[in-house]
């Protein structure tokens, strides 16, 4: 996979993004990852030559697991995160049980995720849809979509679960371009630097 081998490489050159992978590790996960903004937003940093990392709203630990769906399982995995590190901003996430909450914050109706893939290829935008996590102690990566939006700072609306006004919502209220202006917006009718 094109850009594969360099995000692993960054990741370990990240201290602080690879002691959140041996800290979710810890919870001895079949089938988990560390995705969305973590990832997202160590690459474009790196790619905009920041000196520092653009703060974490949370650091999103999912993982999948459908034969326990309760939500109390959840918050004992986010209880163990915050006492192996109280000051990281964790949530935590069963994929597998997604469709049992999301109607309600949304207002859609979705089907039962069937993988751990699965699920990341529902996110809002494919530069998100990447995940990362530690397997024989080697950095392991999950991409849906590939790496190719994420490396080349495309920001593109994924259409298999988030509908574009979400999308565009999303794009007010994270600021992104703000944030990395090099970014390229691909299909959104919020009127910002867009290409088709």
């Amino acid at each position: 996979m094109k850009y594969q081998q360099t995000l692993i490489e960054l990741i370990k050159g990240d201290s602080a993004l690879m002691n959140c992978l041996h800290q979710a590790e810890q919870l001895q996960l079949a089938s988990w990852c560390i995705g969305a903004g973590a990832i997202r937003n160590m690459v474009w940093d790196t790619l905009h030559n920041f000196k520092s990392r653009t703060p974490l709203n949370d650091i999103d630990v999912v993982y999948f697991d459908n034969s326990d769906l309760s939500v109390n399982t959840e918050k004992t995995y986010l209880a163990k995160l915050q006492s192996l590190a109280p000051n990281q901003p964790w949530e935590v996430v069963n994929q597998a049980r997604v469709h049992l909450w999301y109607p309600k914050t949304f207002g859609i109706a979705v089907s039962p995720i069937t993988s751990l893939e699965n699920g990341l290829a529902t996110w809002p935008e494919t530069a998100t849809c990447v995940g990362a996590y530690i397997q024989n102690g080697n950095v392991q990566i999950i991409a849906p979509f590939g790496l190719q939006d994420l490396f080349e700072l495309k920001l593109r609306h994924n259409p298999t679960r988030a509908s574009l006004k979400l999308f565009d919502q999303r794009l007010t209220s994270k600021a992104f371009q703000s944030t990395w202006p090099q970014l390229t917006v691909i299909g959104s009718n919020s009127g910002l630097k867009i290409t088709c």
